[in-house]
């Protein structure tokens, strides 16, 4: 059985397009970069730590399979986690205003015995944001609770003037890279499942 240690609705409906079934499970793991740890490692470690303990919740037996994930922006080696507030949400917004950042999306699934990752690295450049932009976003309460202050899903997708890599990666979970991770493991995705017949 698929279970995702996440607490993030966004992931889980990322996740549920792949057309299998899952049970969700929520672990508590802290996000704390270490010093001198580079960004794709800590964005690494910590996806592991989340599936690493999904794991030790429901038991690791031969049929359970976790999955865990970690997405960061990342401007200038600094890691822009959730902001703390809407100060901090628009300090974030005008250090990525009208450059190009980095987000790191890592993806880990674990079983009884098994171990397997992948990490994308996406560039996303967003246009340059006035005041009142910035202060508009952040009035609206998206950016609470993304990292890097945005949802490019949501408001922000209008400040991105060019992305390379992985749209869903930057939403919270890379899904071409989970399918391809999940076919390890003997599970075939079927994303378009629900479609067949009609």
């Amino acid at each position: 059985m698929l279970h995702l240690a996440s607490q993030s609705p966004r992931r889980r409906a990322l996740l549920a397009r792949l057309g299998l079934p899952f049970e969700v499970v929520d672990v508590i793991v802290p996000e704390q970069r270490a010093a001198g740890e580079a960004a794709a490692d800590y964005v690494a470690r910590v996806a592991r730590e989340k599936a690493g303990a999904g794991l030790h919740v429901v038991a690791p037996t031969a049929e359970a399979l976790v999955l865990g994930a970690d997405t960061e922006v990342v401007l200038d080696d600094e890691v822009f986690g959730k902001p703390r507030d809407a100060d901090d949400a628009a300090r974030m917004l005008g250090r990525l205003s009208g450059r190009t950042h980095q987000v790191i999306s890592s993806v880990a699934l674990v079983a009884d015995g098994r171990e397997a990752q992948a990490t994308v690295v996406t560039e996303v450049t967003f246009e340059r944001l006035d005041a009142a932009t910035i202060a508009a976003y952040v009035a609206s309460g998206e950016p609470q609770g993304k990292a890097g202050a945005y949802a490019i899903q949501g408001g922000a997708e209008l400040f991105v003037s060019r992305i390379a890599g992985s749209h869903s990666g930057v939403v919270g979970l890379p899904l071409q890279h989970t399918a391809a991770l999940l076919r390890g493991f003997g599970l075939e995705p079927r994303p378009f499942a629900a479609h067949e017949g009609a």
